[in-house]
């Protein structure tokens, strides 16, 4: 079964790219993240039956007022099927629906502070009744008030094309399911795992090679999606919308966010990302002040 990777949970250094120091293991085969690694990081809520904002999603702060995340987080109720995924009886999530924790490494402590949303950009391309067939996985949140102090710490997003050669060691970070139907346990601490770029004519080829009986045709791993993973190591269920980053001239850039996957972390079926390159100048028609040359991507 193919999985947009949505889930609640219970109450590129120099001229090689790759991020130096990263432990090569295993968010699925993951590890807690430290303090100052990934302050971008945001989690998506949504309040529940028990009057609770639960998790739901990530994303990634782009600017103090701006959260960068997947199209198909802004929409509810997915209804899933064996042999295909298909997004029915879904309606558009409101901005009123939603909260944003920013800057936290752990979800539900007592002191934190969630952000309201005022508006909520989906790309015009995304069709929520085909899923991730339709592409164009990307989304937009502008907060009614900008994060402010040591919360303010935006993501650096590429200033145009970035080659982004396979086996690149990147990583990806997240609340999710830490292996398939296995969430995340308390405290609720925010993982993080290398995943290998894997180029999409392979990537395209390894889901046609496995999924006759699915509904993945030749070249539905678009132009416009990245593809990331390896046995044991990737994205899963509540890690969707969050950001995949490389190192690249010894600056974290965002390169991808979290869209679907068949499984978590499966040898046959890498992670697919929507590529940040393909829709910088939608981005940028929102925040035109990233239009320029990026904080960190020089």
């Amino acid at each position: 079964m193919l999985w947009l990777l949505l889930l609640t949970l219970p109450c590129l250094g120099g001229s090689t790219p790759g991020i130096p120091g990263l432990e090569k293991e295993g968010i699925v085969g993951g590890r807690p993240v430290s303090a100052t690694n990934f302050p971008w990081q945001v989690s998506l809520r949504y309040k529940n039956t028990n009057n609770q904002w639960k998790h739901y999603c990530g994303g990634s702060l782009i600017h103090p007022q701006w959260v960068l995340t997947a199209a198909h987080c802004m929409v509810k109720r997915f209804r899933q099927q064996t042999t295909s995924l298909e997004c029915l009886k879904w309606r558009e999530r409101k901005a009123t629906e939603i909260r944003v924790q920013v800057g936290r490494l752990r979800l539900y402590e007592p002191d934190e502070e969630l952000s309201e949303v005022a508006q909520i950009f989906r790309h015009p391309k995304y069709n929520a009744s085909l899923c991730w067939l339709s592409g164009s996985d990307i989304a937009l949140l502008k907060l009614k008030a900008p994060v402010s102090g040591q919360r303010r710490i935006p993501v650096a997003l590429p200033k145009g094309p970035l080659n982004i050669p396979a086996k690149t060691i990147c990583s990806v970070t997240g609340w999710g399911d830490v292996m398939y139907e296995k969430p995340l346990q308390y405290p609720y601490h925010l993982q993080q795992v290398a995943v290998p770029i894997v180029g999409n004519e392979d990537c395209n080829r390894m889901y046609q090679n496995k999924t006759s009986r699915l509904r993945v045709r030749p070249n539905n791993i678009k132009d416009s999606m990245l593809c990331a993973g390896q046995e044991g190591k990737g994205s899963c269920l509540g890690d969707s919308g969050g950001p995949l980053v490389c190192s690249w001239n010894r600056t974290l850039v965002q390169v991808g966010v979290v869209s679907w996957t068949k499984g978590c972390g499966h040898p046959a079926f890498p992670g697919v990302y929507t590529r940040v390159t393909s829709f910088l100048s939608w981005i940028h028609q929102y925040i035109p002040e990233l239009s320029g040359p990026l904080m960190g991507a020089r």
